[in-house]
């Protein structure tokens, strides 16, 4: 199984904007991103 390689909360963001989700805004060291044609959202955390 191949080993899954280490994202920091900013690359994932990156990540999750290519499939269209926007910032929302960010509390604390949290990210929260939404899907702006369905009802979702996601928290993604920023710890340096």
């Amino acid at each position: 199984m191949p080993v899954l390689p280490v994202l920091s909360g900013r690359q994932v963001v990156k990540v999750f904007a290519a499939f269209d989700w926007q910032v929302a805004r960010q509390r604390g060291n949290h990210i929260i991103l939404i899907m702006s044609q369905d009802l979702a959202t996601l928290s993604v955390p920023d710890r340096g």
